[in-house]
């Protein structure tokens, strides 16, 4: 069986990271499924999609590691094309991608003790963003 939802969320944009584990839980919960995989999608060309311990240290580690790999402030041609100021947007998003996957076994979700499931918006403004949750199983 495939059931499909979405999770609704407003983001500040520049790197604005959502822990979005209670969602994706209560989807799952509510589905009736119990063993399959959930997979979430965002479907943007500026947000990713990955786990990681939701605290502010490890927030900051990662915002701080994408300023350094992917500086918002190298010159890009999207920018240069589009005069959006979101080039860095893309790449970035481009790196985590679009989509994650996790199994569910008795109806629970399959993370780590400590792994949470993340949503971050790269782009430079704030956005309303609808997330395509579809959950597969028996």
């Amino acid at each position: 069986m495939v059931i499909t939802e979405h999770l609704e969320l407003q983001t500040r944009g520049n790197a604005d990271i959502h822990d979005i584990t209670d969602g994706v839980t209560r989807l799952v919960g509510s589905s009736g499924l119990k063993d399959g995989i959930v997979t979430i999608f965002c479907p943007s060309s500026t947000s990713a999609l990955t786990t990681i311990e939701f605290e502010s240290g490890a927030l900051a580690d990662l915002r701080r590691l994408f300023d350094e790999i992917v500086d918002p402030n190298r010159e890009y041609q999207h920018n240069l094309r589009w005069h959006d100021g979101n080039g860095h947007s893309h790449v970035r998003a481009a790196l985590l991608g679009p989509s994650l996957t996790v199994p569910f076994v008795s109806g629970r979700l399959t993370l780590g003790t400590w792994q949470q499931i993340i949503y971050i918006d790269f782009d430079v403004r704030p956005r309303q963003r609808r997330l395509v949750v579809q959950i597969m199983g028996e």
